[in-house]
């Protein structure tokens, strides 16, 4: 257990450092042209009385989300690299890792039942809860919140339901824990494919979006807290390997925080100071943005 608890804390520690580079769109002839400003989000809000909105959202979400691969920067480079090289030492170790554990019922059944509800029901709860609490309130920014957390999630579903049937990888209880991808060939397709773990992607992206909306300490340390715990009950109850459970929290990391730059109205840095280009010359720009958190 300790290898493989080690290789998922390493693949965590890459992604929570991990930079989100987006080109700014370009701009009109003659006009300025900034380098490193975000695009501006969304004006259109999606709501209960907008649904076709928030369809929109998700789709246009989903596409960047596929194609931002190849769109990264070479910078990115100094995480993708390790997070790679950790998904292959874990996915090594898989299979012994799963058999060190053992097979217990009780405990399996436990840590199922707890990354049940702290990694599905508890967050799609959240999202609901915290949109029904903001109507009654007339809290803008907590609306913003819970819809930004279910857009993530939804994108979450989509692209692990995507890569799960792509992989085809065999879930622990499956064949003694080998952990094949497309063991049997297309004849067999899908072998009720175990990565990514959905749990985990689903979590990891309602906590992102949580904590960058609300980034004081107490709440990152709670939703993270709760991501991280969910991510372990899922190899604690053998549904599934800890390459699983990295790769899922990993694209549900990154999920979050694609949505939120997008989507959120507040999102973004207390001062932004860029490059520009005028018909005087260059010169610097800088952005405060004063709804920051509020």
């Amino acid at each position: 257990m300790v290898k493989w608890l080690g290789f998922v804390v390493l693949g965590w520690c890459g992604i929570a450092t991990a930079a989100q580079n987006l080109p700014a769109a370009p701009a009109p002839t003659g006009a300025p042209t900034v380098q490193s400003l975000p695009p501006e989000p969304d004006r259109q809000q999606c709501d209960l009385n907008a649904l076709m909105v928030c369809v929109k959202h998700v789709a246009e979400d989903e596409k960047g989300i596929v194609m931002s691969p190849l769109r990264a920067p070479a910078e990115d480079l100094w995480w993708i690299v390790p997070f790679g090289v950790a998904t292959g030492v874990s996915i090594h170790y898989d299979t012994d890792a799963i058999r060190d554990l053992g097979v217990n019922p009780s405990r399996e059944d436990k840590f199922n039942k707890l990354s049940d509800y702290a990694g599905l029901y508890g967050p799609f709860a959240a999202a609901g809860g915290g949109y029904i609490a903001a109507r009654v309130k007339h809290d803008d920014y907590l609306k913003e919140t819970a819809v930004l957390s279910a857009e993530a999630m939804a994108d979450a579903g989509i692209l692990d339901e995507a890569m799960k049937y792509t992989l085809d990888r065999e879930y622990p209880m499956a064949n003694n824990a080998k952990g094949g991808f497309w063991p049997g060939g297309p004849k067999s397709w899908p072998n009720n494919p175990s990565m990514p773990s959905e749990h985990t992607m689903n979590v990891w992206a309602f906590a992102h979006v949580v904590a960058g909306q609300y980034d004081g300490i107490a709440t990152k340390s709670l939703v993270y807290g709760v991501a991280t715990t969910v991510s372990v009950s899922r190899v604690l109850a053998r549904q599934h390997f800890p390459s699983d459970v990295l790769v899922g929290s990993t694209f549900g990391w990154l999920i979050g925080g694609y949505v939120l730059h997008h989507r959120s109205l507040e999102r973004g840095k207390l001062l932004d100071l860029s490059t520009v280009e005028t018909p005087l010359g260059s010169g610097l720009q800088v952005r405060v943005n004063l709804s920051r958190g509020q």
